[in-house]
């Protein structure tokens, strides 16, 4: 009666609380390079993991309003292997197992859903607790242009001990404070030397997609840039999760000629 009492109490807390936790890159955003060399098939495996981590936890959420407490990790990822696929039911076993049925679920409802703590639970991303990562030359350039600009925002990276999968959190503010986040997922590092560069296209308005119509100008004005460098996903609170480092700066958007 107790656990039954406790999983309701969840479930009302973890409805409210249950986010989203990637925020998809915006058109007018684009990764122009990303140092690659140290990865492989299981980077690949990670970020597909990640991908489908949402829709993941999306139903066992929804499995667990409709059906309560789940005996085993078998039934609660049986209905993710019937309602997905059975590659990604096995990751929700494998992570449930890490965890436990009761606090699999404990985790999945009180807490916002975190793709990569899902995906380091089934082991398919690394996990390195001992990283660190620090920008090397962060600042947007050049920091003034016309309309239509492309500005480089350079989120180069020097790690000495490694980094764990993580992420860039890029916020932009503009001079009403209306701000946009965009997350960069970031695969686990050997220590070294990154390059890591976004490209910011001010040809047309924020998030406005020219092929599907006729988009305004880029708002002239100066924006802040605010970039997080996070093990994990960035303002988590689940484990294998820190703040590497941050960068600000700023830049001018003027009246094209």
């Amino acid at each position: 009666m107790y656990k039954v009492f406790t999983v309701i109490l969840l479930l009302f807390i973890g409805v409210s609380s249950a986010t989203r936790s990637f925020n998809t890159p915006s058109n007018n955003l684009q990764r122009l390079t990303s140092d690659h060399r140290d990865k492989n098939v299981g980077f690949d495996i990670c970020s597909t993991c990640i991908d489908e981590a949402v829709t993941v936890l999306n139903v066992l959420l929804q499995a667990i309003l409709d059906e309560g407490i789940y005996a085993t990790c078998g039934d609660l990822c049986g209905i993710v292997a019937n309602k997905t696929s059975p590659f990604l039911g096995k990751v929700c076993d494998i992570a449930c197992d890490a965890a436990g049925a009761l606090e699999f679920i404990h985790l999945i409802v009180k807490a916002d859903l975190d793709p990569i703590w899902y995906c380091e639970m089934a082991k398919m991303c690394e996990i390195n607790d001992h990283g660190d990562a620090k920008f090397t030359n962060f600042g947007v350039y050049p920091n003034t242009g016309p309309q239509g600009t492309q500005f480089e925002i350079d989120c180069s990276f020097k790690s000495l001990n490694g980094t764990g999968t993580s992420m860039l959190r890029f916020i932009m503010a503009d001079s009403h404070n209306q701000t946009s986040d965009n997350d960069f997922l970031i695969d686990a590092k050997k220590p070294g030397t990154y390059t890591e560069k976004i490209g910011l296209i001010t040809a047309s308005a924020w998030n406005c997609d020219p092929v599907k119509g006729l988009c305004d100008d880029f708002p002239i004005g100066t924006y802040n840039v605010t970039v997080q460098f996070c093990n994990g996903e960035c303002g988590s609170h689940h484990p294998h999760s820190s703040t590497y480092d941050i960068g600000k700066a700023q830049f001018t958007v003027t009246k094209k000629k």
